[in-house]
């Protein structure tokens, strides 16, 4: 997906948003805030963006929207369940009634057997406390894997919760 491309993914995200009278926010790992930083590249943003949260240790999860103890000991921060409680308590934390979470392993060190480099989980909340999780294995360097995480989860909110 391309920078333009991109934007205009997140004009229309907005538009819906504006649309509902709704916002979104997100809790960012292996993405380092780069879904906050093209929400606010948009003009007039804050009508449908107020908050998003890097949590990139386990600490700022567990800190800054509520991820348990318990689940990052027995199932990892790039897990399903981690990203689940990332995007309930990043709704709960901005009171958004959308929210995005990414955990992954970007590279080029830390991947294993079970999760090799390029695993990224994804969760995204919306109203009603639905909650699509979904894990996605994307190839490249450091980049390319924070870049691909970005465009899909903005893809699949827009196409999983505000195109209907």
């Amino acid at each position: 997906m391309t920078d333009q491309q991109l934007q205009q993914l997140i004009f229309r995200i907005g538009e819906q948003l504006k649309a509902r009278q709704a916002t979104v926010t997100a809790a960012e790992s292996c993405t380092g805030g780069w879904i906050a930083k093209v929400f606010t590249d948009v003009s007039g943003s804050s009508a449908w963006f107020d908050r998003g949260f890097v949590t990139y240790s386990n600490e700022a999860k567990q800190q800054m929207v509520g991820v348990q103890d318990a689940t990052l000991a027995q199932y990892g921060a790039v897990s399903e369940q981690t990203v689940r409680e990332m995007a309930q308590g990043a709704c709960r934390a901005a009171m958004a009634e959308y929210g995005i979470a990414v955990s992954g392993i970007a590279g080029p060190d830390g991947g294993s057997a079970d999760k090799p480099v390029g695993t990224v989980w994804f969760a995204i909340a919306g109203p009603d406390g639905r909650i699509i999780a979904q894990r996605q294995i994307f190839a490249g360097d450091r980049e390319a894997v924070r870049r691909q995480s970005v465009c899909w989860a903005l893809q699949t909110l827009l196409d999983e919760f505000l195109t209907n």
